[in-house]
């Protein structure tokens, strides 16, 4: 019987040393630990906890434990690339497939989408963000209140945009965000709610943050990836002659860094005040609070070749008091000076600094350059 159950071990071992069985199914996390039995796919432990949740469709099992002959057989006869070939064959090129460093909502949504809806197989059951429109109610929370108030939303590819409305019955819209500057990123710990998702976009150049989720995860996953296509379509008439590989990076982003710092200003005298941070792309900006609509001001960072450079500390002569661990961020007009709480927060905020400032500058991100330098 041990003899057996080591045979099955091994057995086991070869199946997952196969191509493709090396890595998450669902997740793409490396050395996945368990198996669905029933999908014939193996997971890392962080998967296996969601498949736990579609229990009709999926049977997770440790590789530790003891398995017999037939559940071998089972994985060996599918395994994770002819799972995808199966699961995955219409996945539209727009669709976001989500990483092991993504929150649980696009994870769980992924796995659920596939083995449960089966929606990578049948295409009419990509309507709802792959019709080019789509319309519906959100949770938004209000700008000066912060109550969450239901408001319907409308994604329109043809007039490339998308709309709210505050009254059901309101003509207009209470506001219009072009598709070519709209963003989308989950954000569940700073809003508060598992399906809580932060829309942004410019307004007259400056960055205007919309706060929403839906009670249904689903729909919001849903709307994310209407965003994504709306986007892709977008994208694909301004730049024909791109590949979806050079499109598909730039449909939603998340942001690099975010976190509070303190900060003072343009003369260096004003006293350090602590303000929330959020860095996208080459945009610094900072709010009073997280969750506040507009930022109080934007900090564009171009790279070395133009001059801006990062440095940890600030200049002896700095006044007041600020948390100990200062960053001095140089530009070709002025310096910024900003203090963090901790150490490793310096740390991660200067690597972040770095990543941008070591990235040469493309074409049109100097007419960016070029804006902030003439903001009031």
């Amino acid at each position: 019987m041990a003899l057996e159950a080591e045979g099955n071990k091994l057995q086991l071992q070869d199946v997952l040393a196969r191509p493709g069985n090396d890595k998450c199914a669902d997740c793409g996390n490396p050395e996945p630990d368990w198996a669905s039995l029933t999908l014939g796919v193996f997971v890392c432990q962080a998967c296996s906890l969601l498949h736990r949740s579609i229990p009709h469709i999926s049977r997770v099992k440790s590789v530790q434990d003891t398995w017999d002959a037939s559940e071998v057989e089972l994985m060996a006869a599918m395994g994770n690339s002819a799972a995808k070939a199966k699961y995955e064959q219409k996945v539209p090129a727009f669709y976001y497939r989500p990483t092991h460093t993504d929150c649980k909502l696009l994870r769980e949504q992924w796995i659920r989408a596939k083995y449960e809806r089966n929606e990578f197989e049948f295409i009419e059951k990509q309507e709802p963000y792959s019709a080019g429109y789509r319309e519906g109610f959100l949770w938004k929370r209000g700008r000066d209140n912060g109550q969450f108030l239901s408001r319907k939303f409308v994604l329109s590819e043809r007039e490339g945009a998308l709309k709210y409305f505050n009254k059901q019955d309101a003509r207009d819209p209470k506001a219009i965000m072009k598709i070519e500057t709209l963003n989308a990123t989950f954000q569940p710990a700073k809003i508060g709610n598992p399906c809580g998702l932060q829309i942004t976009y410019l307004k007259d150049n400056s960055t205007r943050n919309i706060f929403v989720y839906h009670s249904d995860a689903k729909e919001m996953v849903d709307w994310f990836n209407a965003i994504r296509a709306a986007r892709f379509h977008y994208l694909q008439v301004a730049f024909p002659g791109a590949s979806d590989e050079e499109l598909v990076p730039k449909l939603t982003r998340s942001f690099m860094k975010e976190g509070f710092m303190e900060k003072t200003g343009p003369k260096h005298t004003e006293g350090f005040k602590k303000r929330w941070f959020t860095m996208d792309d080459r945009r610094l900006m900072y709010f009073k609070d997280p969750l506040d609509a507009y930022a109080r001001g934007e900090v564009f960072i171009g790279s070395k070749e133009n001059s801006y450079t990062v440095l940890a500390g600030l200049p002896p002569s700095t006044q007041g008091y600020h948390w100990n661990h200062g960053i001095t961020i140089v530009t070709p007009d002025r310096k910024f000076l900003f203090a963090c709480e901790t150490e490793a927060e310096q740390q991660d905020w200067i690597a972040a600094f770095q990543r941008v400032i070591n990235r040469p500058m493309r074409p049109q991100e100097y007419a960016v350059e070029a804006h902030f330098k003439h903001k009031p």
